[in-house]
């Protein structure tokens, strides 16, 4: 139990992911006092599930400064700067560290399991906003504790709520049974274990964002080496020149490499594109999977199915708190509008922080993927330029929170959204699968990290 003085409230933080420890590095450096709370085991769990894919941006250009000045006592030295790290590296070089050199600041294998402010729920008005935040947490050991904060900081990201396979954003009839042969991350095709369950098998690949990019770059190099190998490369929409994003156009030569490779998939004959396609069920058939849309059509059975359709936010544990959400991406009412993927296909993401962060309840923000609720154009240094502006307003700095900025990089895919099923379109679907984007207003500071190459859209 935290002490429940005024002095002693911290500002919870909530995942001690990229975004998180970047907020409780601003916090210290503004002599607020954070405590992030993390349901893993050590820092950047989500990140370490994804250990094997690559960012597509340097490490010069993935860690964020405040960050640094709390590394720099410890004789941190970061890596080499034009040397691209995996989720790996980043895990273990930079985030660990980071994490360590916070001290018990943070918290270990503790789930947050509820929200409010003390002493009112979500109905009660009176002197609501005078009331600390109430934050209700479990240990692994099964202990329930409750921590009073000042504030509170969610950045738990969405990586734990994957997207189904279902085209009307619910599980397709049929996917929970078949479980065991649906997963929803990109797999480790360096694992012996993994590639065996691909070798020489059938695989579809649901998706058309950087996920699936990499799943399918990834399974034709297996195709080419393990005879029987085959992909079904399974879209909601068509194949046109825009679908693997923008080549050699692209800010971030990684990013464009990728689209590249997953282009020579398809022209190699090693993916077959399935276009217009809704899954509506899954059906098993003679040991088989079987995938039919809402119009009855049937595809080719397959052995394993790739489900890449974008993430969500856990807002279960918020629900005593009053968001302010928009109604279709599940983002703050105010960044919403520039992030939407049915209006942005190249994302003129305008500087933005405390202020379109806000909600109701004051002091409490959603901050980094989770702020982009299902949009798939989300960029760590993003995140980085939220917890700055935020840690600022908790400070009581309204000039430094309000001076957000932000460049993102282009993909060199422009133009507008598009039409639903038109082919070739950077529109991101309901479900936040596709998606691209490209620059912002020019401003001071560059912001060019893919928050994960195992994340959709950008």
């Amino acid at each position: 139990m935290v002490s429940t003085s005024t002095a002693a409230r911290p500002t919870v933080v909530i995942g001690a992911g990229p975004v998180g420890l970047a907020a409780a590095a601003h916090l210290v450096a503004r002599d607020q006092n954070p405590l992030v709370l993390e349901a893993g085991p050590s820092a950047a769990t989500a990140v370490r599930e994804w250990s094997h894919v690559r960012l597509f941006s340097p490490w010069e250009e993935v860690v964020d400064p405040a960050a640094e000045k709390v590394l720099a006592p410890t004789g941190w030295v970061r890596p080499e700067g034009s040397a691209y790290p995996s989720g790996g590296d980043w895990a273990e070089l930079y985030l660990q560290p980071l994490a360590d050199a916070l001290g018990d600041r943070v918290r270990y294998g503790v789930r947050v399991t509820g929200v409010s402010r003390n002493g009112r729920d979500r109905v009660v008005d009176a002197d609501r906003q005078e009331q600390p935040f109430t934050v209700h947490l479990v240990t692994t050991a099964g202990v329930e504790e409750r921590v009073i904060a000042r504030a509170v900081v969610d950045a738990s990201g969405t990586w734990s709520t994957p997207s189904p396979l279902g085209a009307d954003g619910l599980p397709a009839l049929g996917e929970r049974a078949a479980a065991e042969r649906i997963v929803y991350r990109v797999p480790d095709l360096k694992d012996p274990s993994v590639r065996a369950r691909y070798a020489g098998r059938r695989t579809a690949v649901i998706g058309s964002g950087t996920s699936a990019f990499t799943a399918l770059a990834g399974l034709a190099e297996l195709a080419k080496q393990q005879p029987g190998s085959s992909i079904s490369w399974v879209l909601r929409r068509g194949v046109g020149e825009n679908t693997f994003g923008g080549g050699e156009a692209d800010e971030l030569p990684a990013r464009g490499a990728l689209g590249l490779r997953a282009k020579a998939a398809v022209d190699g004959g090693y993916a077959q594109p399935v276009t217009g396609f809704r899954t509506a069920a899954v059906e098993q058939e003679n040991g088989r999977l079987v995938l039919v849309a809402e119009d009855g059509s049937r595809l080719e059975p397959v052995d394993e199915i790739i489900v890449l359709t974008g993430l969500r936010p856990d807002l279960s544990f918020l629900d005593e708190l009053r968001l302010n959400l928009d109604e279709r991406l599940q983002a703050p009412m105010a960044l919403a509008p520039l992030i939407d993927p049915n209006v942005h296909s190249c994302g003129t993401v305008y500087p933005h922080g405390a202020n379109e962060l806000a909600h109701p309840e004051k002091n409490l923000y959603l901050a980094g993927m989770k702020s982009y609720g299902r949009a798939p154009t989300f960029l760590a240094m993003t995140g980085y330029e939220q917890v700055r502006s935020i840690a600022a307003s908790l400070a009581g700095d309204r000039e430094a929170a309000e001076r957000v900025e932000l460049t993102l990089p282009e993909t060199g895919v422009c133009g507008g959204a598009g039409l639903f099923n038109e082919p070739g379109t950077q529109q991101g679907e309901a479900d936040g699968e596709g998606g691209g984007c490209c620059a912002a207003p020019t401003t001071e500071h560059t912001a060019n990290l893919e928050a994960s190459a195992a994340s959709s859209g950008c």
